[in-house]
């Protein structure tokens, strides 16, 4: 049997909180579970003690055992100092699309024409009226 250290959404709609479970990792993910070991609540925030409540010796107890925490498990983990930190699979998810790289260098183009075309008026000579030399004389 598999046991995963993950999180279980319990809650009302748009009002998510979450229990951290050991469970059999064939078990319905709100479903039936094996241990509480903590809570998260991702409405608080950030920096307050109660957004997330872990039993860490009793996480410790089930890594020994074999459980795998998943990857929001460990991120909590590793926080609370468990866990080293791991190396991220999805290094390129923070880099920018194809598409958003080629937007980015029209706009850098335009912005070098418009700035050329602002230095080429600056450098040109302000034409003189002769109409008005023409009427003081």
């Amino acid at each position: 049997m598999a046991i995963k250290i993950r999180l279980a959404r319990g809650g009302s709609k748009k009002r998510p909180f979450y229990r951290v479970v050991a469970a059999d990792s064939r078990a319905p993910r709100d479903g039936r579970f094996i241990e509480k070991l903590g809570t998260y609540n991702p409405l608080l925030p950030k920096d307050s003690e109660d957004r997330v409540k872990l039993d860490v010796e009793k996480i410790q107890e089930w890594i020994a055992k074999g459980a795998q925490p998943t990857d929001r498990v460990a991120r909590f983990l590793e926080a609370a100092g468990v866990r080293d930190k791991a190396e991220r699979a999805n290094l390129k998810k923070a880099e920018p699309g194809k598409k958003a790289k080629e937007r980015a260098k029209e706009r850098e183009e335009k912005a070098a024409k418009a700035a050329e075309a602002a230095a080429a008026a600056a450098a040109a000579p302000a034409p003189e009226a002769p109409a008005e030399e023409a009427s003081a004389e």
